[in-house]
């Protein structure tokens, strides 16, 4: 099977990264999958945005998973997507939360849920947690594998 990437702008090119979110371009192609039920997952352990206070770098580790519907996400427009955030000043619960309707707005998942968890600031680490609401009967959730923190290994 192959898939048709011609409505694709970023893949394949040699793509800037875009100054802000909101300029940032995700892109979609569609879920050869569809009538399946299965979890897709991107992880961003190098997260990076800017405090909206001081202007100082805050960074998380991102774990996102999602259960497709008609959609999957283009993995290059998303990497893109999550670099624009490093000139972007807002709350870690504002970033997180962001990012997650975002992909619910291009994507219309079955589920999607998103971790964002931030390295301290001022000795304290912010974990920041959303999903659409509850999974669906019978996907399989695995953990999203980041500790607690305790120097976040």
């Amino acid at each position: 099977m192959t898939t048709d990437t011609s409505g694709l702008h970023q893949l394949g090119q040699m793509t800037p990264a875009p100054t802000s979110p909101e300029t940032a371009v995700l892109e979609r192609v569609p879920n050869p999958h569809a009538d399946t039920l299965y979890l897709a997952r991107f992880t961003a352990p190098e997260f990076t945005s800017l405090c909206p206070v001081t202007g100082q770098p805050d960074f998380a580790h991102i774990v996102i998973d999602y259960a497709p519907g008609d959609w999957l996400v283009e993995s290059k427009s998303l990497k893109l997507y999550l670099t624009s955030f490093r000139n972007h000043g807002a709350f870690h619960e504002d970033c997180t939360v962001a990012i997650g309707k975002r992909l619910v707005d291009l994507l219309h998942p079955k589920w999607l849920r998103i971790g964002g968890y931030w390295y301290p600031r001022g000795g304290i680490p912010i974990d920041v947690f959303w999903q659409t609401g509850p999974a669906p009967e019978g996907l399989w959730l695995p953990d999203q594998g980041v500790p607690t923190y305790r120097g976040r290994g």
